[in-house]
């Protein structure tokens, strides 16, 4: 790390913003070479080191999660990645940036989020209130058989089984989902659907883990300190935002942090604000980073990170209508190095097996030479992980042609 610069305004260390955007992509496990075979220990790994795992199920290209692990490991096969999330007893699911999967032993960190589960937004008081009897019901039921799904449990007898209009469709699944979000159950599995499987929280948490019970401001303050690791750098927004924490309560626990030295306090080049270096962070020399990002990849989820940390401007568009997007529906960043230097609109044609690539778009920044040809590499190594049989791109983009003359010179 750089020391030969003024002494900033504030106590630590001054960093170049090179030097922080290697910290934080080693931070996520862009420093080590992918291995040859994937196995459940290598998706366990990313997803300890990351502390939570975004889920969705999106399937333009495959589920989100799944090219997360990808952009890291290389092909993971999908019962590999099943067995680490939900065989392996180390991860569960619950409401953490989003829908996630996370450590069990974060699980308890998340009650407070469980204690007040999104009661506006979707709902749950209103459906607890008006399906009292039938959360009474599923409950004896699943501590009874064991783990269930909402097409495992009996139709409500105070009203219909369907609820149309609404996200969870059913008053099962809006129930088990009550229940999930508020701690009382937690997710053993997905099914084939990528539907959930429900049993009681405290056979699926170890009751070491279960049992423990922390103040509000130790469980925000052990939550910023995995974000911390996670980062490597970054500022109080860029922390809090990963656990969904507000910034203004983010803030005191920092400070928190920073005594402990769990943080320490420096300054990023061309950054306004303050950022916290993790203790666990390491200087990292040049990166050999080649990969595809999710748009729900931690590197990029929160977007005014990755337009100071990249000098990279990006929205997810698929919500947008078509004439307002600016590069397309389901929009790839590309890894080069420690730099992003391309992004790709992707889709995965199932019945011609094909992954189409409608645009493409080089960087200002970045030299197509060099670009094109190890974007070409990473698609086609993609498409086979996605037992697609080749790469088609269109003519959309400033990388477009250049990106197909280098798939067809392979």
């Amino acid at each position: 790390m750089s020391r030969d610069r003024q002494a900033p305004a504030w106590p630590g260390d001054c960093l170049s913003l090179t030097e922080a955007r290697r910290i934080a992509l080693a931070a996520q496990g862009f420093d080590r070479p992918r291995p040859p075979r994937v196995t459940a220990a290598h998706v366990a790994d990313v997803i300890h080191r990351l502390a939570v795992l975004q889920l969705d199920f999106v399937n333009v290209v495959c589920p989100s999660h799944f090219i997360v692990a990808f952009s890291r490991l290389g092909p993971c096969p999908a019962d590999v990645f099943h067995d680490a999330a939900y065989r392996s007893g180390e991860f569960t699911e619950q409401w953490a940036h989003e829908a996630s999967l996370v450590p069990v032993n974060t699980w308890p960190m998340l009650r407070y989020r469980m204690e007040t589960h999104r009661s506006r937004p979707w709902g749950f008081d209103e459906i607890m209130r008006k399906h009292r009897r039938y959360f009474d019901t599923v409950m004896s039921e699943v501590a009874a058989r064991g783990p269930l799904g909402a097409s495992d449990l009996p139709d409500p007898t105070h009203t219909k089984r369907r609820m149309p209009g609404t996200w969870y469709g059913t008053v099962p699944r809006a129930v088990l989902e009550a229940c999930f979000g508020r701690g009382r159950l937690a997710v053993t599995e997905r099914r084939a659907n990528f539907s959930r499987v429900f049993d009681l929280a405290e056979r699926v948490v170890p009751p070491d883990a279960f049992a423990r019970r922390h103040a509000l401001e130790e469980q925000q303050r052990e939550l910023l300190r995995l974000s911390g690791r996670a980062h490597g750098v970054g500022t109080a927004a860029d922390l809090a935002d990963y656990f969904r924490i507000p910034v203004g309560d983010a803030r005191p626990r920092l400070a928190e942090l920073v005594d402990s030295g769990d943080l320490s306090l420096v300054q990023v080049e061309g950054w306004r604000e303050p950022a916290y270096l993790s203790r666990d962070a390491a200087a990292a020399g040049p990166l050999d980073a080649r990969a595809l990002l999710s748009p729900f990849d931690p590197v990029v989820w929160y977007r005014p990170r990755t337009a100071r940390l990249f000098g990279f401007d990006y929205r997810f568009e698929i919500f947008i209508p078509e004439a307002k997007r600016r590069w397309g529906s389901y929009v790839l960043p590309f890894l080069m190095g420690d730099a992003l230097v391309a992004r790709v609109d992707l889709k995965s044609d199932r019945q011609t097996r094909e992954l189409l690539v409608p645009g493409a778009l080089l960087e200002s920044q970045a030299d197509v030479a060099n670009v094109a040809p190890a974007l070409a590499t990473e698609l086609k190594v993609m498409a086979t992980w996605l037992g697609l049989r080749r790469v088609r791109v269109g003519r959309r983009g400033n990388l477009a042609r250049a990106l197909s003359r280098s798939l067809q010179a392979r």
